[in-house]
């Protein structure tokens, strides 16, 4: 059987006490973490740099891993696919986040914080990458020489295809040969001069294309997230 402590407390009481302490302790310590992450995703900037950690972790796991024959494609693919998704999330975690501390926000507000993510997180990246593909000159021509191999696979399926459904000695069959010749003469001649398709020109039609991306995202999360004016607390009184 339990004695009682001097001061009054029996074991059981001790015990119990003890557990109250540790569950407090995990309560405030996971109210710490949350409030942590809150402020941290309220950050426009911090959710840019996390873009910015994710999309460059991702770009160099590609360049090391899946370096292989499909190298351009992959690019082409995460650039297309998994970098708008990144982008996305990091929006929709700025907005919400900060949505949940101010509880009343405005078109404005609803808009920065999902533009301001993106654009960070966008010109970071794409800089980086911009130049670390013009310093490593191995990057450079292997994707310069997949991107000439791609352009020709593809102008020979879509001849291949088209001939086959185009009746012979036809004005279209003539159109198509003259287009397949073309294409082929463009292919040589981007071959002769050793032309260079990943210049700064070119990541600039990229990050104009993001940024057309990123204004229509924000557009649509500052309509969404925005408090009307019939929600407003000031309307309820």
């Amino acid at each position: 059987m339990l004695r009682s402590h001097p001061g009054g407390f029996s074991g059981a009481g001790c015990v119990g006490l003890a557990g109250c302490k540790d569950k407090e302790t995990i309560h405030n310590s996971k109210f710490e973490i949350q409030n942590f992450k809150d402020n941290m995703f309220r950050n426009v900037y911090i959710v840019g740099l996390m873009i910015f950690a994710v999309i460059i972790t991702a770009f160099f796991i590609t360049n090391i891993f899946f370096r292989d024959m499909e190298y351009y494609r992959t690019s082409i693919k995460m650039n297309a696919f998994f970098i708008p998704i990144v982008m996305g999330i990091g929006a929709f975690l700025s907005v919400t986040s900060y949505s949940r501390w101010k509880k009343v926000l405005t078109f404005r507000e609803a808009y920065g914080r999902a533009f301001i993510p993106m654009f960070v997180g966008g010109t970071l990246s794409m800089a980086v990458i911009f130049a670390y593909i013009s310093f490593d000159k191995d990057t450079k021509d292997l994707l310069n020489y997949q991107y000439i191999e791609s352009y020709r696979q593809t102008l020979e399926e879509e001849y291949s295809n088209a001939k086959q459904v185009i009746k012979p000695e036809t004005e279209e069959m003539e159109e198509l040969e003259r287009k397949y010749a073309e294409g082929k003469m463009r292919i040589a001649e981007k071959v002769t001069k050793n032309e260079d398709m990943f210049t700064a020109k070119y990541f600039m039609y990229v990050f104009a294309g993001y940024n057309a991306y990123f204004l229509l995202l924000s557009l649509f999360f500052g309509s969404f997230f925005r408090t009307r004016l019939s929600e407003r607390p000031e309307n309820f009184s």
